[in-house]
């Protein structure tokens, strides 16, 4: 590791530690203030999570993660999804295979054990 990366990376241990403080101190909090309304630690565990996210997204990790949810998130917009007819023909096919496989499969069984009580002469 040459020292223009290590030193990129103690900034970015710390921010991880921060992070992690920021989101075990808002989960501790949560239990701790058990007495409290629901309402208010719900809110306030949300608060602190965004916190330890946007510290997070400082680091040099979390802003690739974050470029990739953005890049997924392009993705999905160019997906065209099946339309409901289209979903529920492929739906149909998917389950009258099953059934076609599954009476193979039960002949295919009935078909072998009939073949070992045969070669071991046990039953009719």
């Amino acid at each position: 590791m040459n020292a223009g990366a290590a030193s990129m990376a103690i900034p970015d241990l710390a921010k991880w530690i921060g992070a992690f403080v920021i989101l075990a101190g808002g989960v501790a909090g949560f239990y701790y203030w058990s007495d409290e309304s629901l309402l208010l630690r719900i809110i306030a565990l949300l608060v602190l999570s965004a916190a330890a996210l946007f510290v997070t997204v400082q680091t040099e990790k979390g802003r690739a993660a974050w470029d990739f949810v953005r890049e997924s998130h392009t993705e999905v917009r160019k997906v065209v999804w099946p339309t409901r007819k289209e979903t529920t023909q492929t739906t149909l096919i998917v389950i009258a295979m099953v059934g076609l496989v599954a009476i193979i499969l039960w002949i295919l069984d009935g078909l072998l054990a009939w073949l070992v009580k045969l070669l071991l002469g046990t039953g009719a």
